[in-house]
């Protein structure tokens, strides 16, 4: 069974605490302008994470660790002003690296839509700051395309896991919190004093308020759930439909596959092993040229051996000695000239 190495255990969790450190304080600031989010780079000195590593070895491999980490707060189900600080995270890791070249950014091609989107939503909020790292990154190619956020190892056995920090998830039930059962007690309490204020001071024709506020809110909440449950019913219903679906595919496809191969080796184990050794068989018909091209395909080329008797003929038979040039006669001037080489020669047009 593979284990992590050592960097990982001494590195990783000391600088995940550094960084929800550095991306509580920027969401509460409740801002994501790269103004506010540098003077916290600043405050904390988080540039200096990089000190204190001598080898360029180990240097390369805590950089490329604190991109990884950095890297899994920029994806969903983080808020999206925890998702512009670990844009901006990622900006100013990038080029504080000691590494030269620079490491790149590993980004999965499965959350590039989410990085996308995520940007796509900034311009249309007119959080330009954001677009400009973005672009800025872009076009120092810094972002390197992978299969996976993390690089695997050989028989490496775990899986890739994310712990996610629940005070930076963007979908809390905000609703709930606001209109629960103690909220709801207070608001009644303030109400039933309201009332009662008002009616020693003015007419009890005037109505600013309902009469019946706690249970109009509770009515609202409801329904809010309500709603919250039958969307995600369907979200579930229809993940279930594509899952089934796409294993229906997947087995059509497979048994298809299987039977293909069964077919193929069918046919295969038809012939035999002597087949090799028969005459070859030559068509009458001369109609195709592709069935006597087939046919020349499958002609064996002479062996070694029967090359070297044709060309020194075979043990016991007479040599046949070839003339050369000393035992040519002095007469015979046809020895001395040399066989003309056909040259290709250039056409100019």
């Amino acid at each position: 069974m593979a284990r992590k190495k050592a960097s990982e255990f001494y590195w990783v969790p000391p600088f995940k605490s550094d960084c929800e450190e550095l991306l509580g304080r920027f969401q509460l600031s409740e801002s994501v302008r790269f103004e506010v989010f540098s003077a916290i780079w600043r405050e904390l000195d988080f540039s200096s994470v990089f000190f204190g590593i001598s080898s360029k070895s180990e240097k390369r491999s805590f950089t490329r660790l604190t991109l990884t980490t950095a890297y899994s707060y920029l994806l969903p189900p983080y808020s999206f002003q925890i998702r512009v600080g670990a844009l901006y995270l990622i900006y100013g890791l990038y080029y504080m690296q000691p590494a030269w070249p620079k490491e790149k950014i590993r980004i999965a091609l499965k959350d590039w839509y989410d990085l996308q989107k995520l940007v796509a939503d900034a311009k249309s909020c007119q959080h330009l700051d954001i677009v400009y790292i973005f672009k800025r990154l872009l076009l120092e190619k810094a972002f390197y395309f992978t299969a996976l956020p993390k690089k695997l190892t050989f028989q490496s056995s775990e899986r890739i896991q994310h712990h996610v920090n629940e005070e930076f998830r963007g979908c809390r039930d905000a609703v709930g919190e606001v209109a629960s059962v103690e909220m709801l007690d207070e608001i009644a309490n303030v109400h039933g004093h309201y009332e009662r204020l008002k009616k020693l001071s003015l007419p009890t024709s005037l109505g600013v308020t309902l009469i019946n506020l706690t249970d109009s809110i509770g009515h609202c909440v409801l329904e809010y759930r309500k709603w919250q449950e039958e969307i995600a019913a369907a979200k579930k219903k229809d993940f279930k439909q594509n899952e089934t679906t796409q294993k229906s595919e997947s087995t059509s496809r497979a048994d298809m596959l299987a039977a293909i191969k069964s077919k193929s080796c069918s046919h295969a184990s038809k012939g035999t092993r002597s087949r090799r050794h028969r005459p070859v068989e030559i068509a009458t018909t001369s109609n195709s040229g592709s069935d006597q091209a087939l046919l020349k395909s499958h002609v064996r080329p002479p062996s070694l051996k029967t090359r070297t008797y044709n060309h020194f003929g075979k043990p016991g038979e007479p040599e046949q000695t070839k003339d050369w040039l000393l035992s040519v006669k002095e007469e015979d001037t046809r020895a001395l000239k040399r066989k003309d080489s056909r040259r290709f020669k250039w056409h100019s047009n």
